[in-house]
């Protein structure tokens, strides 16, 4: 396993002992609060987590330009997207000043507990103009269609920046008690098991067959000991398959195809932020912190639409300072079914295939096929796989109708 990102050990921020835990909970009834948005409840966990080693707290302005305009902040460390704390002006306690103690309310979980408790270092307003620059180059676009443009848009124009100590992980360890684990757990995970080189697949999907194979050459074109397969387990766009039917399908795909003790099967607390090429770095980022030694990045990493090239996930790795991160790039060519090869074939591997030479459905194919309680393709699902989403997708469709 390799070092986190810029630093010697992980730095989760979850207040582990108990009794400065109970006392922090104390000290919070007393504070005044926010409930805050979804993305800074989430970014809480991650903190927590230790998946955003080396940070501390929210970026204040100036870091979160620097890292939106340089993928970097003002120390020189690379840093993809801002993680930044913005609430609505009017949602501020009344006299609430800098240098005061905030507790900050989790939007996700019944009767918004506190989350956390943050040392409100600055109060900055977030102007147009550099809102506008910060959703430009992070996401490469202003279209209020993009999921993640209009979840910034939405947040506010008063950025709050400080350190936070977090008392709880929100509603992931109940809701997912199998599969949400800190990037501390998963170290020792992966360090009991003995593995020292691992190769990670981020997904925020189900895994097709395809899915599968690209994890399979990966491993072994790396030589790694395992695979971590690890999903969002936060909110998502519309459309997107829930975080425990897509549990379910790829635990099910684990257990029947893949050797025992050959794949972790782990998920992480964060909102999907659709930002492609940036959001690449992020995962590269979350999964060095890890310990894995490998990521991959596949086609439309982290996209969403058309807003990014297919393999511009891929070459953001090129523009980043050599040294800026510890964890090897897998880099993932499109992947299907070959019917001349009777098996799953990156195209790079096959130059001499056309494009009729693969089984390859579109997401809107399967869903209708799925609703239709029509089966898929061998060559494109396993069926164990296939009817947990045809459950789900007849389950949605039937809802829709009443």
């Amino acid at each position: 396993m390799i070092e986190p990102h810029g630093s010697k050990e992980l730095k989760p921020l979850y207040v582990s002992d108990a009794a400065q835990r109970a006392a922090l909970s104390k000290e919070a009834e007393g504070l005044p609060s926010i409930v805050i948005s979804s993305g800074a409840a989430a970014s809480a966990v991650m903190l927590a987590s230790g998946y955003f080693t080396p940070l501390d707290g929210y970026m204040n302005l100036a870091e979160s330009l620097s890292v939106a305009k340089d993928m970097k902040l003002p120390g020189g460390l690379l840093w993809p997207v801002p993680v930044a704390q913005i609430v609505p002006a009017a949602q501020l306690p009344a006299g609430f000043k800098a240098g005061s103690r905030l507790a900050l309310r989790d939007p996700n979980v019944p009767g918004q507990p506190v989350i956390a408790i943050q040392e409100v270092r600055a109060i900055e307003t977030l102007a147009a103009a550099d809102q506008a620059a910060i959703i430009e180059q992070v996401f490469r676009t202003s279209d209020e269609a993009h999921p993640g443009v209009a979840a910034f848009k939405a947040a506010g124009d008063t950025l709050l920046s400080g350190p936070i100590q977090v008392l709880n992980y929100s509603y992931f360890p109940g809701d997912f008690p199998d599969t949400f684990r800190t990037a501390v757990q998963l170290r020792e995970e992966m360090s009991q098991k003995g593995w020292k080189k691992v190769v990670a697949f981020q997904t925020r999907n189900p895994m097709h067959l395809a899915h599968e194979e690209l994890c399979r050459i990966a491993q072994q074109e790396v030589g790694a000991d395992g695979i971590l397969i690890h999903m969002l387990l936060g909110k998502l766009k519309k459309g997107d398959i829930p975080a425990p039917v897509r549990d379910a399908a790829i635990r099910k795909m684990v257990e029947l195809y893949f050797p025992a003790n050959t794949v972790l099967v782990a998920g992480y607390g964060f909102d999907m932020l659709y930002a492609g090429p940036r959001e690449a770095v992020l995962h590269a980022i979350f999964r060095q912190n890890t310990g894995c030694t490998h990521f991959i990045v596949g086609r439309d990493h982290a996209g969403v639409g058309s807003y990014y090239g297919a393999f511009d996930a891929q070459t953001i790795f090129d523009q980043i300072p050599a040294g800026s991160l510890k964890i090897e790039i897998f880099r993932g060519d499109h992947t299907a079914w070959s019917k001349k090869l009777n098996k799953v074939v990156m195209f790079r591997d096959v130059p001499d295939h056309k494009p009729e030479d693969f089984i390859n459905l579109s997401g809107t194919k399967v869903r209708e096929m799925l609703v239709a309680g029509q089966p898929l393709p061998k060559e494109f699902a396993r069926p164990e796989v296939a009817e947990i989403l045809m459950k789900h997708y007849q389950e949605e469709a039937a809802a829709e109708k009443k």
